[in-house]
C-alpha cells in the first residue's frame, strides 16, 4: 500500500495504520487487508476506475439480499468494506448454499432489463440502458458492445465479428423464451466467493444488472465454480426453462469477449469455437 493509500484510510479512520497485506484478486486494481491501531480490520481496494461504481451496485445487491461486504466508504479512487473472513474453498455444501443465494437473487425483479446506471465488468464499462425487450438488450448492450469495443482495440478480427453480428442478428430467434428482468450478480466464480466450507459467507467485485437469469448460470457452468450439487439445488428451488442448454453457448460469449479484452488472444480461439458450436 503506498503511502498516499495510507493516509487516505487514515484519514477516514482516525486512526493509524499498523499492517496492511495485499490481497488475492486485485485483478484492475490492488486490494489490502487492513488493521487499524483501534482493532478494526478493513478492506481498502484501489484500481483505474471510479470505485463508487463498485460502492453502487454492492449497495444495491445488499438492498435486494445478497451477503456482500458493508461498504464504509468510497472515492473516485478508493473503497474501504468490511473484512470478511475466509477463502474461497467451494464444497458441494457451498454449491448448495450459493444456488439457495443465487436463486433467491434472481427472484428480485424490474420493469425492464438493464440498471439503474452504467456499471463495470472488471475494468470494462456495461452500458445499461433501460430495455424491455432481452434479444435487444443483449444483442446491442451486451455482444455488441464488447465485440464493437475488442473489434476497435485490434483484439476481434473482422471476420469474428462479423460472426458476432449475424448472431445478433438472429437472437430474437434464438432467444425466444421471454424471460424475465432477474438481478444477477453477474460476475461470480470461485475468488468472487468467499465461503467457509458450508456456505457463502460474502460475494465480491459484483457486475450486476437485470437480465435473463441464464446469464448468470451460464457463467456458473463455464467458470466451474457449480457442478452438480449447484444445479441440482437451482432447479429444486426455481426450475429450468426448457432450451437452457442450447442457449448457454450463446451466453457464454459475452464472458468470452469480456476475457479477450481483459487478457488478450488466448481467448480468441474460445470465441471462435463458441460461435462454431452455435452455428455461426
Amino acid at each position: 500500500m503506498n503511502s498516499a493509500t495510507r493516509g487516505s484510510v487514515e484519514s477516514w479512520a482516525d486512526a493509524a495504520v499498523v499492517d496492511a497485506v495485499e490481497l488475492d484478486g486485485g485483478e484492475v486494481g490492488s486490494v489490502h487487508r487492513v488493521d487499524l491501531a483501534d482493532g478494526r480490520r478493513v478492506v481498502a481496494k484501489t484500481a483505474g476506475t471510479d470505485l463508487r461504481t463498485e460502492a453502487e451496485m454492492l449497495r444495491h445487491l445488499a438492498e435486494h439480499g445478497l451477503t456482500v461486504p458493508e461498504v464504509y466508504s468510497a472515492s473516485e479512487d478508493l473503497l474501504l468494506i468490511a473484512f470478511v473472513d475466509g477463502d474461497s474453498t467451494v464444497t458441494p455444501s457451498v454449491e448448495r448454499d450459493l444456488a439457495d443465494r443465487l436463486a433467491a437473487l434472481h427472484a428480485e425483479g424490474a420493469p425492464t432489463f438493464g440498471f439503474p446506471s452504467d456499471t463495470l465488468s472488471g475494468k470494462l464499462p456495461l452500458p445499461n440502458p433501460r430495455e424491455a425487450d432481452w434479444p435487444t438488450f443483449f444483442g446491442e448492450h451486451r455482444l455488441g458492445h464488447m465485440a464493437e469495443r475488442a473489434r476497435a482495440e485490434d483484439l476481434l478480427p473482422a471476420a469474428d465479428a462479423e460472426r458476432i453480428g449475424s448472431l445478433i442478428d438472429d437472437l430474437p430467434a434464438l432467444l425466444d423464451h421471454d424471460p424475465d428482468p432477474s438481478l444477477i450478480h453477474g460476475d461470480v466464480w470461485t475468488e468472487n466467493l468467499v465461503t467457509d466450507g458450508e456456505r457463502v459467507r460474502a460475494f465480491l467485485d459484483p457486475a450486476c444488472y437485470y437480465a435473463d437469469p441464464e446469464v448468470e448460470l451460464a457463467y456458473v457452468k463455464w467458470t466451474g465454480v457449480g457442478g452438480d450439487a449447484f444445479f441440482e439445488r437451482y432447479r429444486e428451488r426455481t426450475g429450468l426453462p426448457a432450451g437452457v442448454a442450447g442457449r448457454r453457448p450463446i451466453y457464454r460469449l459475452l464472458p468470452l469477449l469480456v476475457h479477450l479484452r481483459h487478457f488478450g488472444e488466448e481467448y480468441l480461439d474460445p470465441t471462435r469455437e463458441t460461435l462454431t458450436e452455435i452455428g455461426y
